[in-house]
């Protein structure tokens, strides 16, 4: 069966189960293709699972829109960010030389990136817009390697499923499945409108991952770990989001 085919009758069978009221019957389809979210088991699982799955058959190589830069917010907004600590103070005297990236765990060559050396790496620039689930929103121009390169570089094992990735910001943490982690416009992001990437930003490094809300675009990432289990991480959520009561997957 061709992949459009095997798409179509996945969704037309998860969209009939569910609109018959066969929730139930909808989430075995989801669970048979391996479309469950990590979050699946709370109050909302049936629901988070609808949303990951559908979205996952209909969407996976989708682009997020990009704009052109007479579109770019003036100023983009920065949230407010609690203290960030001395560690990070001591960093940021240093211009950020001292920073480093982590990445672990499935990988065939575990390694440390600085800043600069994710510069020196193949790059990509686009314009596209951040929404928060709190209503605010900007547009903006990210540069940054792709996600997907850096994954490359360090070679994932074919097991694995998932990337985490952490905030120098104690508990602030993530994960992307791979369909999201290898996307074109995913990007472990420098650069801001033609400049170092704000503080206020999360520079020196936050991940942009365009396709999805705000609260996915960690700020101030120190590693990655690759993973075929998110249960071991936090409270098993998948991220510190539905910790909070978010859903893990924030697809838009």
């Amino acid at each position: 069966m061709n992949p459009l085919s095997r798409r179509k009758l996945i969704t037309t069978g998860i969209t009939a189960a569910a609109g018959a009221s066969g929730l139930a019957v909808a989430g075995g389809l989801a669970k048979r293709y391996g479309l469950i979210p990590p979050d699946a088991g709370g109050l909302y699982g049936v629901g988070e699972t609808l949303t990951y799955a559908a979205q996952r058959v209909l969407t996976s190589h989708s682009m997020a829109r990009e704009f052109s830069p007479s579109q770019i917010s003036n100023p983009p907004f920065a949230n407010e960010v609690a203290p960030l600590g001395g560690t990070f103070k001591r960093l940021q005297e240093g211009g950020f030389a001292d920073w480093r990236l982590a990445v672990d765990g499935m990988v065939a060559r575990p390694a440390s990136f600085s800043i600069a050396d994710l510069k020196s790496h193949p790059s990509r620039s686009q314009i596209t817009h951040l929404a928060c689930e709190e209503g605010w929103s900007y547009i903006a121009e990210w540069t940054g390697v792709p996600l997907s390169h850096v994954l490359d570089v360090v070679g994932i094992l074919p097991q694995a499923k998932y990337v985490v990735y952490f905030s120098i910001q104690q508990d602030w943490w993530d994960s992307l499945d791979m369909a999201d982690a290898m996307h074109p416009q995913t990007l472990i992001a420098h650069s801001m409108n033609g400049g170092e990437l704000p503080v206020g930003h999360g520079g020196p490094l936050r991940m942009r991952v365009p396709r999805q809300l705000g609260y996915k675009n960690v700020k101030y990432i120190t590693r990655l770990t690759v993973t075929d289990d998110l249960k071991r991480f936090g409270q098993g959520l998948g991220s510190s989001s539905p910790e909070g009561g978010y859903a893990w997957y924030a697809g838009i």
